[in-house]
């Protein structure tokens, strides 16, 4: 049965909605996609949508874990304030206040980057972006509205510090029911799921309905390992799978120093690990460099463990450097991250370990960040509470074919 929200959602959509670039009916899209470039200033994922009335396209920074879409917004004749008591209000299950006789809807809304909150005010407005098309108009390009009554937060200029210039606010992915993720879902009446594909160029998050033929139904889950997605009652937002052990080299480091959980972030640039792993995992990960004849050299910010990359013979899968496995669920199951993933080239003749020491108070094992997620194809089947992923690149599978003249 769908809650409450979803059930509003639909309703909206069906007596409001549009396509900007042709009349279809919104049910008939086979999905809608974001694409994502990767900012080189501050390493965070961007994407553009277009809001209000009249439509602006509008910069985001794509926050996986965050738990709605919030922006510092423009004037638009189609938004409407949210006020308390109202089912939207009670779905977003803000922190509430009342302002004199004025009972808006105020959520608490964070900058998830630079950790600086403040209250906003809920609304809902028109959103689009692109559709996914069938491939046969390739040199075509379509706009579509998701609805009249997506909800998002409205929060002000000072929110913005520390996201890329000209990104106006962060697109929420998480697992709560206002995560733009979740109002896709319920606008295209699928299951909540979607696709990501981070680059350090072309990268997309993808919506489909499931209805038709495509590679999303097809290609892909043939090729994926999938691991639960567990729950942590202080941010049950974030997406978390469990952790066994880590194998560098195929050798397994102590169960009782690495289990725990990981936690996957678009907004963290490179993997962070606790301390106490942390100093043994780049123990290990040394010993096994040394026996492939690397040559440790001195680090760079902010990295710990550096090494020559002079003499490293580059393969498909990166530098040849070791590999490391993260041990998920059970044996079966394994994350393995090769060198393009392992390793950043910080110059000509140096590349980092792009693991960080987080420090003692991560509230998971390891926080796995964008550079290791890149060219990585991950399935978020929040529905069925389970992450998808592959070792091949997802664009060796050809995930663009069907929009590959809009990246």
């Amino acid at each position: 049965m769908a809650s409450s929200l979803h059930f509003l959602l639909l309703v909206s959509s069906f007596l409001y909605t549009f396509s900007i670039s042709q009349a279809k009916p919104y049910n008939q899209l086979n999905g809608l996609i974001f694409h994502v470039k990767k900012d080189v200033s501050t390493l965070q994922y961007v994407t553009e949508i277009h809001h209000g009335t009249p439509l602006v396209p509008t910069k985001l920074v794509v926050d996986l874990g965050g738990p709605f879409l919030w922006l510092n917004c423009s004037s638009s004749s189609s938004s409407r304030l949210i006020y308390q008591r109202s089912i939207q209000c009670l779905a977003a299950k803000p922190k509430t206040h009342v302002q004199g006789s004025n009972k808006k809807c105020d959520i608490f809304t964070e900058n998830r980057i630079t950790q600086v909150a403040t209250q906003g005010d809920l609304l809902e407005d028109i959103m689009a972006v692109d559709q996914v098309t069938d491939g046969s108009k390739t040199g075509s390009k379509s706009i579509t509205a998701v609805g009249y009554n997506i909800l998002f937060s409205c929060a002000p200029i000072f929110s913005l510090n520390g996201i890329p210039s000209g990104a106006k606010g962060m697109l929420g992915l998480g697992r709560t029911q206002m995560s733009m993720a979740s109002q896709i879902s319920a606008q295209l009446s699928s299951k909540f799921q979607f696709i990501i594909c981070l680059s350090s160029s072309n990268g997309v998050v993808l919506h489909e309905n499931g209805h038709h033929s495509s590679n999303f139904r097809s290609k892909i889950p043939d090729s994926m390992t999938y691991t639960p997605l567990v729950n942590q009652v202080e941010s049950p937002h974030e997406y978390i799978i469990n952790l066994k052990s880590i194998k560098i080299c195929g050798k397994k480091m102590s169960p009782d120093i690495v289990e725990g959980k990981i936690k996957l972030s678009t907004i963290v640039p490179y993997t962070t690990v606790e301390s106490s792993i942390y100093a043994t995992f780049t123990k290990v990960y040394e010993q096994a460099a040394m026996s492939m004849n690397m040559t440790r050299v001195s680090p760079v910010a902010p990295f710990g463990q550096c090494f020559s990359s002079r003499k490293n013979d580059g393969t498909l899968v990166g530098p040849k450097v070791p590999v490391i496995d993260l041990v998920l669920q059970s044996e079966m199951v394994e994350w393995r991250i090769h060198g393009r993933n392992s390793m950043v080239q910080v110059s000509d003749e140096v590349m980092c370990l792009g693991f960080l020491d987080g420090g003692l108070n991560l509230k998971t094992s390891m926080v796995i960040g964008g550079y290791q997620l890149e060219d990585t194809l991950l399935h978020f089947d929040v529905g069925a509470s389970r992450l998808g992923f592959t070792h091949q690149s997802c664009f060796e599978l050809r995930l663009d074919s069907e929009f590959k003249h809009t990246l």
